[in-house]
């Protein structure tokens, strides 16, 4: 039987944190949390937009414990400032959904040196899940979710070459490919460092299929978007749909350590969800190892060191 949103139990004792919820998956997934009594801090960059999508949640879900906090994952600075002011507004956390990301078609680089796309879809979210840990240790029922893409399948790690230094090898779809397949790494290392600390949060990530968000936007103006939007949005699933194995892995009551969720449909495109397999690059334990160390470096942060 198709798992669905009536699925998902009362959730008025906990504590939700999602990144990038003003549109696509985050703001669907928000619409069925704060209809569940979950309270909601949306930590958002375009704090304008995220207000006018804020408002049509507060609208369309009566009651809904929504509050709004800046957060700007491509700069270290930002993603430091915002877990001290959560921490000092909220005493803990029980669900931390990494769901914020970017695709990008031209190189760029950030105010830390970082390129854009490898900052912001998996440097932000690994500096902000470690400073927040000690916060979602305080929960009986912790999570952890990061959302990952099919695009990871295709991807590999330039441990030589991560920020496409220069903008050599750069294209915006191998970046993106290469976050995405950190993300997985970082959950999977992320569940053997949780486990091997005698932790009980849950690590667990998910993708969405293919979702007619706003992240494609990123290509309007160049020469190909008006030949593949037609043909992306044919393929694609709402981003309600979408939503969907985000929704499934913040309330699967069968969830352990390192599961990960997807469609259930062809080539998992789209359809219900249901737990999924990543392809064995993002199940390499040596590259998550070194993944780690690397981010440790750059970011400064450090945390769940082995056992």
């Amino acid at each position: 039987m198709s798992w669905s949103i009536n699925d998902i139990p009362d959730l008025n004792n906990k504590t939700v944190i999602i990144t990038g919820a003003n549109s696509g998956i985050g703001f669907e997934a928000s619409k069925v949390l704060a209809s569940k009594g979950a309270t909601l801090i949306w930590a958002c960059r375009n704090l304008s937009k995220a207000k006018v999508a804020l408002k049509a949640v507060k609208e369309s879900v009566a009651n809904a414990k929504v509050s709004l906090m800046q957060l700007d994952l491509s700069q270290q600075a930002s993603v430091h400032s915002f877990a001290k002011e959560f921490k000092v507004k909220h005493k803990h956390l029980d669900i931390l959904i990494n769901n914020a990301g970017i695709l990008g078609t031209d190189y760029q680089t950030t105010e830390d040196g970082f390129e854009l796309l490898f900052a912001t879809n998996h440097l932000g979210h690994f500096t902000l899940t470690g400073l927040l840990l000690s916060h979602l240790e305080k929960s009986p029922s912790g999570r952890i979710i990061t959302l990952s893409s099919s695009a990871h399948k295709t991807a590999s790690m330039n441990f030589d070459n991560l920020m496409f230094e220069g903008g050599k090898g750069y294209s915006g779809f191998s970046a993106y490919g290469q976050s995405k397949l950190a993300n997985l790494l970082f959950t999977f290392e992320l569940q053997r460092r949780l486990l091997a600390n005698n932790s009980k949060l849950l690590a667990l990530a998910v993708h969405p299929g293919m979702s007619g968000t706003d992240i494609f936007s990123v290509m309007d103006g160049k020469w190909y978007y008006p030949l593949i939007k037609p043909i992306i949005y044919t393929m694609a699933q709402s981003p309600k749909m979408g939503a969907l194995p985000t929704l499934m892995a913040v309330s699967d009551a069968t969830a352990q350590s390192g599961d990960y969720y997807g469609p259930s449909g062809f080539q998992e495109l789209r359809g219900s969800p249901k737990k999924v397999r990543a392809s064995s690059k993002a199940r390499d334990i040596e590259a998550a190892k070194t993944l780690w160390e690397k981010s440790e470096v750059l970011t400064g942060v450090s945390y769940l060191n082995p056992q």
